[in-house]
């Protein structure tokens, strides 16, 4: 798994085309303010590794999230970090399941639509940790 994590005062999406045939329908847009947004790709081999992938994931979201004081996490798939590409039917549940552990821990997560492609307007803070790569 790779991810590219931001502090962002703010971040705006808009859905604009759907990409996976057997998504969910969504349309719409939306303004998240003082969040830590993750652009991630999940990777073919993380299914053999599932539960410490996951793990790690949820640990650097909140160290990041952490070291901003902040309770908030958008989390947006990006395939552009890597070669090797899940499987949606494996990529898709187990974001799920990382927002799912995100707010049982407190914090307020939002997702961009997970088969879409999206615009996005993204304003990062310039502080050096507020752009992080992880290489899970």
């Amino acid at each position: 798994m790779k991810l590219l994590l931001f502090y962002a005062p703010s971040f705006w999406f808009r859905t604009y085309q759907k990409v996976l045939e057997d998504v969910p329908d969504s349309e719409g847009d939306e303004l998240f303010e003082k969040a830590v947004v993750v652009f991630y790709q999940v990777e073919e081999e993380d299914a053999a590794r599932r539960g410490k992938v996951l793990t790690k994931f949820i640990k650097n979201v909140k160290w990041l999230a952490g070291k901003f004081d902040s309770r908030a996490v958008v989390l947006h798939s990006f395939n552009h970090l890597s070669g090797s590409k899940a499987d949606p039917e494996f990529a898709g549940p187990f974001i799920e399941e990382a927002r799912e552990r995100l707010e049982r821990s407190g914090y307020t997560v939002g997702m961009t639509p997970f088969g879409y492609l999206n615009e996005w307007k993204l304003h990062v803070a310039g502080d050096s940790l507020a752009k992080v790569f992880k290489d899970l």
